[in-house]
């Protein structure tokens, strides 16, 4: 059951798939999906200036992640995916992804990412800054 359509999702990223994303039944490999779903939401965060892999004080830890199928993808195609978020917590973030073919309104996979924000030292949970819950308010 397809849940949302592209304009349910705030933040989008092109992704060209790539010729070893396919898998020996010409597809892409569901493992490849996760990377993606990675990729989306680091991306956002890093354009909007939460996160900086390398001087970050606090860091996001995924703690959750699934996927519904509902549409083949495979190489060679550009993928449109889009970012929302459905809960922000006092340390956590839900987010919501959509893996769009082409101009297609529906989604060829749906899934969800869950960081937990922790000190990058200790990995003991920190709350999400007033800046970053701003930021985060554009997704939902």
């Amino acid at each position: 059951m397809l849940h949302n359509t592209k304009d349910s999702y705030k933040y989008f990223v092109e992704i060209q798939t790539r010729w070893n994303d396919n898998d020996m039944y010409g597809h892409v490999n569901n493992a490849v999906y996760y990377t993606w779903f990675d990729t989306l939401v680091n991306n956002f965060l890093i354009e909007n200036g939460l996160l900086d892999p390398q001087t970050s004080k606090t860091i996001g830890l995924v703690v959750g992640t699934g996927c519904q199928y509902y549409a083949p993808l495979s190489y060679p195609e550009i993928i449109s995916a889009g970012l929302r978020t459905d809960k922000v917590g006092t340390s956590s973030v839900r987010y919501e992804i959509g893996l769009f073919r082409g101009g297609e309104d529906r989604p060829c996979a749906e899934g969800h990412f869950i960081h937990v924000y922790v000190d990058a030292e200790t990995r003991k949970p920190r709350p999400i800054s007033a800046d970053m819950r701003t930021k985060l308010g554009v997704l939902m």
